[in-house]
C-alpha cells in the first residue's frame, strides 16, 4: 500500500512553524551535533593522515630480511650427568635476503604489493675535511624506492639522481659536514673508502633520519659493506597500509624470512591511532544521544501543547497512523533541516582551522577536508536519529482519546 504524507507534511509543517523559537532552538542544537561529529570525523581523520604520511614516509609498509642467526641449544645430557646449557647469544653480522633476486618478481606479482625494493643498508661514516658523522647507508635502485618512500618528492635541494658515484644525503646531515648539492664527501665502512658526489638533499619528515642518511646506488653500498650481489632487506609497499599485518602474516607463511610490518615496528603509533579512533566514536556516540534527546524533549512538549488540536484531528476523522506519522515527519524535518546547518558549519570550522591553525613554518599544521561520504553518512545518521526520537511523543499523541484531548 502506498502511503500519501501530502497530510502529514502540511500538519507537521503547520505544528513547527506555530512553534518557532522551539523549532529554531533544536534545529540549532541538532546543527551543533552535526557540526561537531563532521569536524572532529574530519580533524581525527586529517591527523591520523597526516601522522601515517610522516611515519611511512621514510619506511617500508612490509619489510623481508634474512633470519637472525641463533645459536642452538647444547644436547640435553643423559640422566645423572651435569651439563652446561646456558647459551650466549650471539652477535647479529650484516647478511643477504637469500635468492632474493628471484624473490622479487614473485612478490610483485600479488596484489596487493604495490612496490618491491632491494636494499642495503649498514652503519658507516661520512667525512668532508675535519667534519666527520656516523650515517646509516642505504644501498638502492632509486626507482623502486622511489615507488615505496615516494624519494624525489622529499628533494629540497639538487634533482635526485644515482649514477656511480652519487649520493643523495639528508638535509641536517650536509648542514652538519658542510657539503651542498655538487660538493664531494668520503663514506668510509670499515677498511673500505668511496668519495660521492651529493646530487640532492632530502627531508625526510624526522630530523633524527635527515641527520644520519647518506643513499647510494645499490652496488656502491654492496662494495661498500662488503656484501656483493645482496640486499640485507625487500621493502614492500602496499595498496592499503592497513592490510600489511594480514600480508605479514601471509608471506611468514609461506617464506622463511624475517618479515615484518610496519604495525610491528611501530607498536605504539598503533595503538595511539586506535586510542584516537575509540575517543573519536564515544564522542560521536554521546553527542547522537544529547541529539535525540534534544529532539525528543521538544516534541513531548509540542504533544503537551497540541492535544486540544490533536483531538479536533482524531474528530475530523484523522487515523492514528497519520497522527503519529506527522510527529515522525516533524522528527525528520528538524533532523535534516539541522544536519545541512551543521554540515555548512563543520565546512566553516574547518576553513578557520586551515586558515589560523598553523606550525611555525607558516604552514597548515596538516590537511584536514570533509569527504562527501562522511558529510552524507553524518547527515544521514541525524536524521535516522530524528526520526527514532519521534517515536514515543508520536506514539504518546497516536494513543490520545479525541474526546479527552478536546475537553481538556
Amino acid at each position: 500500500m502506498v502511503v500519501n504524507f501530502g497530510f502529514e507534511l502540511q500538519v507537521a509543517l503547520r505544528f513547527l512553524r506555530e512553534g518557532r523559537k522551539q523549532t529554531l532552538l533544536i534545529i540549532v542544537g541538532v546543527a551543533a551535533g552535526v557540526a561537531v561529529i563532521a569536524y572532529i570525523s574530519a580533524l581525527i581523520s586529517g591527523l591520523q593522515g597526516s601522522t601515517l604520511t610522516k611515519t611511512l614516509g621514510a619506511q617500508a609498509h612490509v619489510s623481508v630480511r634474512a633470519p637472525d642467526d641463533l645459536v642452538l641449544p647444547a644436547r640435553a645430557g643423559m640422566p645423572g650427568t651435569t651439563a652446561l646449557t646456558e647459551t650466549q647469544p650471539r652477535a647479529q653480522r650484516l647478511r643477504s635476503v637469500a635468492n632474493w633476486q628471484a624473490l622479487v618478481p614473485l612478490l610483485e606479482a600479488q596484489n596487493a604489493i604495490a612496490g618491491v625494493s632491494p636494499m642495503v643498508s649498514g652503519a658507516g661514516l661520512a667525512l668532508r675535511g675535519e667534519a666527520t658523522q656516523a650515517i646509516a647507508l642505504l644501498g638502492v635502485d632509486l626507482d623502486r624506492y622511489d615507488r615505496v618512500v615516494g624519494l624525489r618528492g622529499k628533494v629540497v635541494s639538487g634533482v635526485a639522481r644515482l649514477a656511480p658515484g652519487e649520493a643523495i644525503v639528508g638535509r641536517e646531515l650536509a648542514s652538519d659536514l658542510g657539503v651542498r648539492v655538487g660538493d664531494r664527501m668520503t663514506v668510509q665502512t670499515g677498511a673500505v673508502n668511496d668519495s660521492v658526489r651529493v646530487t640532492a638533499l632530502v627531508d625526510l619528515g624526522v630530523k633524527d633520519l635527515n641527520r644520519r642518511t647518506v643513499i647510494v646506488p645499490l652496488r656502491a653500498a654492496q662494495n661498500l659493506l662488503g656484501l656483493p650481489g645482496g640486499a640485507t632487506s625487500l621493502d614492500l609497499t602496499l595498496k592499503d597500509v592497513w592490510s600489511a599485518q594480514a600480508l605479514a602474516e601471509s608471506l611468514r607463511g609461506q617464506y622463511p624470512y624475517k618479515i615484518e610490518s610496519w604495525q610491528e615496528s611501530n607498536a605504539q603509533l598503533v595503538s595511539a591511532l586506535n586510542a584516537q579512533s575509540v575517543s573519536t566514536t564515544l564522542i560521536r556516540g554521546v553527542v547522537l544521544v544529547v541529539v535525540v534527546l534534544g529532539i525528543a524533549s521538544v516534541l513531548v512538549v509540542s504533544v503537551v501543547q497540541k492535544r486540544r488540536e490533536i483531538g479536533i484531528l482524531r474528530a475530523m476523522g484523522a487515523t492514528r497512523g497519520q497522527v503519529l506519522r506527522v510527529f515522525l515527519v516533524q522528527g525528520a524535518i528538524v533532523g535534516a533541516l539541522g544536519s545541512v546547518l551543521g554540515i555548512a558549519l563543520a565546512v566553516l570550522m574547518i576553513w578557520l582551522f586551515t586558515q589560523f591553525v598553523r606550525g611555525s613554518d607558516g604552514l597548515p599544521l596538516f590537511a584536514i577536508t570533509l569527504p562527501a561520504a562522511t558529510a552524507l553518512q553524518v547527515a544521514l545518521i541525524a536524521t535516522v536519529c530524528g526520526v527514532l526520537a519521534a517515536i514515543a511523543p508520536a506514539r504518546a499523541a497516536a494513543a490520545m482519546d479525541p474526546a479527552q484531548a478536546i475537553r481538556i
